[in-house]
């Protein structure tokens, strides 16, 4: 599903008799927009049964350029994780 797909799930979900899809589409874009805000303050973003947003920290290391085999050194980083709820996990088995 990408995002077009999800604004009109969306859409279906909430009554397209009574919304636009403009409507839709600006709801889902101030979830990402909300979520994405908080990750880069450094907050956790949690819905109960669905699953968690942080941010995690990778250190900086050694790497090795396939290409060449060349050794590199890649920066450390902040990258965002997503830890699924229980409820998620019971509905995808």
């Amino acid at each position: 599903m990408n995002k077009d797909q999800l604004v009109e799930a969306v859409l279906n979900k909430i009554g397209a008799s009574e919304y636009s899809k403009k409507h839709a589409q600006d709801a889902v874009e101030a979830v990402f927009d909300t979520i994405t805000g908080a990750l880069s303050k450094g907050d956790e973003v949690a819905v109960a049964g669905f699953g968690a947003f942080k941010t995690s920290k990778r250190a900086a290391r050694q790497g090795v350029n396939p290409r060449t085999g060349e050794k590199i050194s890649i920066a450390a980083t902040t990258v965002p994780k997503f830890k699924a709820g229980k409820a998620l996990k019971e509905a995808v088995k």
